[in-house]
């Protein structure tokens, strides 16, 4: 039934438990998991500052959001390799997937350019408390405009 998951991550204790449980599904189902992590660049919301006045990120500050992104990607190519070595794993393709932008609208443009059965993410990321009271959180934005099953992880 659900033969190819997409699988946002971004280190979390939230997006871990999303993992363990699109492995399980995925293993049940011979299916492929494409794992997706979003670098997103944090720009200053401060509306009161002109914008000639905010400072402008620099390759530096880019160079150390891919790295994260490729550190987190890592850790969960870890996380796999040990959980094949255990037995598990062993019917599941997977691929990783790295974009910049706004999490929410790079997990949309995702799930629209390929063809995804579920989407398994955490009920919230690493910014949670900031994204809610700012901006309502990505994993809420993502499921108002998702056109396909979304499993919410807690």
């Amino acid at each position: 039934m659900y033969n190819r998951i997409l699988l946002p991550i971004d280190g979390s204790d939230h997006s871990k438990l999303a993992t363990k449980h699109a492995i399980d599904i995925a293993d049940r189902n011979n299916g492929h998991i494409t794992v997706l992590f979003v670098i997103e660049p944090n720009y200053p919301s401060l509306p009161v500052l002109p914008i000639a006045t905010l400072p402008t990120p620099d390759d530096n500050y880019y160079d150390e959001l891919r790295e994260e992104g490729n550190k987190i990607i890592e850790e969960f190519e870890v996380e796999i390799e040990k959980n094949q070595l255990g037995g598990k794993c062993q019917n599941i393709n997977f691929n990783t997937l790295i974009r910049e932008g706004k999490p929410h609208i790079e997990i949309l443009e995702t799930m629209k350019e390929k063809d995804f059965d579920l989407l398994v993410m955490g009920a919230s990321g690493r910014n949670s408390t900031i994204d809610r009271l700012a901006l309502g959180s990505v994993t809420e934005m993502v499921i108002r405009e998702s056109k396909i099953p979304v499993m919410v992880i807690p």
